[in-house]
Parts: C-alpha cells; sequence; structure tokens
C-alpha cells in the first residue's frame, strides 16, 4: 500500500513509519517540522539526539534500500497544497498522528490554548474535506487519545468507543449505541473529542472510511527498526511538557533526580509500549471498515497502572527516592480505571507489559544521553488554572538559593 503518514517526524510517527516501510508499504511522511520548532521555542531537546527528517530517511535508506519520502506540508493553513498533494500521490491509507499532543503544552498560556485548537482541529478538519473533495478512498488512521474518556471512576470497564443505552420512549423502552460521553481534562483532550464528532460527521455523510485509536500513554525508546542504527533513534522526551510519566521517571532515576509525584499519585492511567503502538497501527490498517459503516474505534492500551505504583516500582528497581509534589493539573486525586481492548487482542497483538526488562533498557538510554539533559527542564509546571499556578512546585531537588534571614 501507499500509506501517508501525517506528523511521521514525531514520538509514535516516526517509529511508525520505519515499522510500515519494513513491511514493504510504500511510506510517505508529511510533517511541518512543528515538533522541532516547539523543542526551540521550549528551550529543551529530545534526550536521545535526533538527525534532520531527510538524514534519517537516508539512513533508513542506505540501511534496507528502502526509501522512506519525505513532504514539508503545513495541514492546518495549507489546505489547497493538501489537496493537490492528496490528489497526486493517491494513498491507499491516510495516519493521522499531525496534532500538537502534549496536555501540559495545551495548558501553558492563552497563547498554547489557542495554537492547540487551531492547530489540531484544522488539521483534522482539513484532512476530512479535502479527501472527500478529492475522492480519494484511502482508509484513515486516526491517533486518538484514552484522554477522551476523563478519568473519573464509574466503576464498570471503558468499552471501545461506544456505549450500549436504553432510552424510554413513548411506545417503550429502546436498546441505541452512542459515542461514549467525553470529558476531557485539557484543552489537548478537548480537540481529540472534537476529533470524534469531526469523524463520525464524515463517516455518516461522506461515506469515510475511518478508524480512531484511543491511546494509551507511551512509553519505551526502541522498536526493532530503531535498533538497526544510531541514527535512526526515535526521539525522547523528559521534559514536564512533552515528557510522558513513566518515561520520565525512568529518565529522573538515571540521573539521580527526585521521581516527581503529583498529588497523591492515585491517578490511574493506560500504557502501552511504543513498540506496541506501531503493532497496533498495522493491525488496523489490516482491519478497515467499509464505505457506509460508522467509525470503528480501538482502545489502543495494555495495562493500567497508579502512578505512585510505577513510582514505588522504578524506585526499587534503581534506588531512587520518590518526592510527593503538588498537583500542576485540575483533576481527581484517585481514580480507577478499567479499559476493554478486546479488539486489538482479537486481531492478535500480544502485549509488551513493564514485567518484560524493558524498563531497564530505558534506564541505559537515558544514562548514555544524560549529559544532554537540562535539570530544570525536568519539572511539570504548566498549571491548569491561574490559582493552581500559585502552588506549583518549581525546584523538586531543593537547589535554589534561599533567604536565610
Amino acid at each position: 500500500m501507499r500509506i501517508a503518514v501525517l506528523g511521521g517526524d514525531g514520538f509514535v510517527g516516526w517509529p511508525t513509519a520505519l515499522h510500515l516501510s519494513d513491511l514493504g508499504h510504500d511510506v510517505h511522511i508529511v510533517d511541518n517540522l512543528s515538533r522541532r520548532w516547539i523543542d526551540t521555542e521550549l528551550g529543551v531537546q529530545s534526550l536521545t539526539p535526533m538527525d534532520s527528517i531527510q538524514e534519517r530517511c537516508r539512513i533508513w535508506h542506505q540501511e534496507t534500500g528502502k526509501r522512506i519520502h519525505f513532504h514539508l506540508l503545513n495541514l492546518a493553513t495549507e489546505y489547497e497544497r493538501l489537496k493537490g498533494w492528496l490528489s497526486e500521490q493517491r494513498p491507499d491509507a491516510v495516519i493521522h498522528f499531525a496534532e500538537q499532543r502534549a496536555a501540559p503544552y495545551s495548558m501553558k498560556t492563552d497563547r498554547h490554548k489557542v495554537y492547540t485548537v487551531s492547530n489540531n482541529t484544522n488539521a483534522t478538519h482539513n484532512l476530512l474535506a479535502a479527501l472527500v473533495e478529492t475522492g480519494i478512498d484511502a482508509h484513515l488512521v486516526h491517533l486518538g487519545t484514552m484522554g477522551v474518556y476523563g478519568y473519573s471512576s464509574v466503576g464498570a470497564p471503558i468499552p471501545e468507543g461506544y456505549l450500549d443505552i436504553r432510552i424510554d420512549t413513548p411506545t417503550g423502552p429502546r436498546d441505541q449505541q452512542i459515542l461514549y460521553p467525553t470529558r476531557p481534562g485539557s484543552v489537548y483532550h478537548m480537540t481529540k473529542s472534537l476529533d470524534q464528532i469531526l469523524f463520525q460527521f464524515y463517516a455518516q455523510n461522506d461515506g469515510l472510511r475511518i478508524t480512531d485509536l484511543h491511546q494509551g500513554i507511551v512509553w519505551g525508546t526502541h522498536t526493532d527498526q530503531t535498533r538497526r542504527h544510531e541514527q535512526l533513534i526515535n526521539r525522547f522526551d523528559y521534559d514536564g511538557d512533552y515528557g510522558t510519566v513513566l518515561n520520565r521517571f525512568l529518565i529522573q532515576a538515571a540521573i539521580g533526580y527526585p521521581l516527581t509525584v503529583h498529588g497523591t499519585g492515585g491517578q490511574t492511567r493506560a500504557f502501552i509500549h511504543i513498540q506496541d503502538s506501531v503493532r497496533c497501527i498495522e493491525l488496523a490498517l489490516k482491519d478497515a471498515p467499509q464505505s457506509g459503516e460508522r467509525v470503528r474505534i480501538f482502545n489502543q492500551m495494555t495495562e493500567t497502572h497508579r502512578v505512585r505504583d510505577l513510582a514505588e516500582m522504578v524506585a526499587r528497581l534503581t534506588g531512587a527516592k520518590v518526592a510527593y509534589l503538588p498537583n500542576p493539573r485540575k483533576e481527581a486525586d484517585e481514580n480507577d480505571l478499567i479499559v476493554r481492548n478486546d479488539q486489538f487482542l482479537a486481531l492478535g497483538l500480544q502485549p509488551i507489559t513493564l514485567a518484560d526488562g524493558l524498563l531497564s533498557e530505558v534506564v541505559e538510554v537515558a544514562r548514555k544521553y544524560a549529559h544532554r539533559i537540562d535539570r530544570t527542564r525536568v519539572p511539570a509546571v504548566s498549571a491548569w488554572t491561574k490559582d493552581i499556578a500559585t502552588r506549583v512546585e518549581h525546584d523538586p531537588e531543593g537547589k535554589r538559593l534561599r533567604s536565610v534571614s
């Protein structure tokens, strides 16, 4: 298949592009490189050194003989170019990663909120409109988030996208399925909730074939493909805005930094290893819906854990200390999370779990590149409200000079 990977320079996009190319697909990365510009804005860099996207593609061709094509294009602002590119390339499948992916970044300031909504919502809608206008019957696979469901304790497993309900009518009760009610916890999660509605409309109105993957928090660094050459290594974010919680714990442990648990640590989250993430995308591509079918929704996760339990696990593994800090997010102190992921298991996914020894692998990567870490960028300081901002801890290590008078 000819596959367009939108946002293919990113944390999940790059290993996905390699994985699909390795399977023999004709892969085209479309990206505006905005994630690299955000690094510059934040004054931080990936823990792992990253070459240009052009150099990464060259190394992949050198190592495998297979080509990945790169196209510089902004989905959110260049609609006519996007439409022209689709008409010219006519991909069989489109994988949509091209959205600002960090909840803390989306909550930093009003400017970041506006940017996240404008970028994410326009990118998704421009893509849908362009697919309709060009008449391309491509299977659209979108990387969403488990966060659209919210993190309240409902006491029952979260289904894959659709909720069975019973409605009382004048002629008696009727059974129906609706999209599971969204309860986004950040501006970023809100944009993913908006994506769901856009997908629902274009599937029913125009017959677009769409799969929406509600993904858990990704951890890990390597996939089978990124191990082949040091210059193919994936990006690895450790900062308070883009670093995912488990990866951050492992990096903090590697450099002797306290494991920063916010609030009680009773937040339960869904997780998936990066290798499973790319494998799930492969499985979803093979199980495309037909035109006229409703949006197919998968819960792309493999296990759930409380944040404090993860911290204690990493502390036992590495000897690190745990620091409990004020929570910069507006969320429940404790929540349960039970998630159904039957569809991927039925398609043959064999999940990688935390018990498989890959935690040590991540710590080894972190220690190898520890000289690249700016310790001042490790704390999570983007607050959800102005009131919460007054309580955020900016100095978990206690190194700031303090008055003794």
